[in-house]
């Protein structure tokens, strides 16, 4: 039976949004030649010590896709492409820190860089190699979570980071609501993924965060959970939503 023109049309639709859902990005790879095993706790992304344990230690810094603090957050897939040592799967990574290398955009963690191998001893091989060929894309991996800042001091003064950002678009804004009144207040970037505003809102607090596609295409996401009351510093906050566009 032969489809019609409008089923065609949701067809070929729904497989180019398939098709640029799953494309990789060819790139490089490198990792951080003095750490542990896991990432630095004092990188540009302002996530602090947590920086080098968020995701269990599977962090990366990024050269071009930092954008100034943007790409704080963001989770990628990323696999390395030979097939003698690297598996399909991969390793996805939570951006922290801000690196460059030798024509590349990652620079992982040791632990994060031995995972994109298919067993221990080619994980040695891959360490020895340093730099790899890639293939990464943004990938969904956990809700997008809030950590509150360690200085941050209820009800005068509000700083956290946002975790495991995925989707194509990038968090620009962000605004903090009483959920009684619906006061909103829109916070400032003080630098990497740290938004921060004194004198906060009172009450639970609602986020919204704007998104912003390259085509200039901007939405408001509204998380299904608030940040409680009684909020405190070095708590973290589950806002129980991913972002999928």
């Amino acid at each position: 039976m032969a489809l019609s023109l409008p089923s065609l049309l949701i067809l070929l639709t729904t497989w180019l949004l398939t098709t640029e859902a799953t494309t990789f990005i060819n790139s490089r790879a490198a990792y951080y030649p003095n750490s542990d095993e896991h990432g630095t706790d004092v990188g540009a992304c302002g996530f602090g010590s947590f920086g080098a344990t968020i995701n269990g230690g599977d962090v990366s810094a990024a050269s071009d896709l930092y954008r100034n603090g943007v790409g704080c957050g963001d989770c990628y897939q990323v696999r390395c492409t030979n097939s003698h040592y690297c598996s399909d799967k991969g390793v996805t990574v939570v951006i922290t820190d801000q690196g460059s290398g030798p024509n590349t955009d990652f620079i992982l963690s040791r632990r994060a860089f031995g995972r994109m191998a298919q067993t221990n001893d080619a994980a040695a091989s891959l360490l020895a190699l340093g730099v790899v060929d890639i293939e990464y894309r943004r990938y969904p991996n956990k809700n997008i979570t809030i950590k509150i800042d360690e200085n941050s001091n209820n009800p005068y003064y509000l700083a956290f980071v946002l975790w495991y950002q995925q989707g194509d678009k990038d968090i620009t804004a962000v605004q903090l609501c009483e959920t009684q009144n619906f006061v909103c207040k829109l916070l400032d970037r003080s630098y990497g993924a740290v938004w921060t505003t004194t004198s906060p809102p009172s009450g639970p607090l609602s986020l919204r965060m704007l998104l912003s596609g390259e085509d200039g295409d901007e939405s408001w996401l509204v998380p299904v959970n608030n940040i409680p009351e009684n909020w405190k510093a070095g708590e973290t906050y589950d806002t129980g939503v991913q972002i999928d566009i």
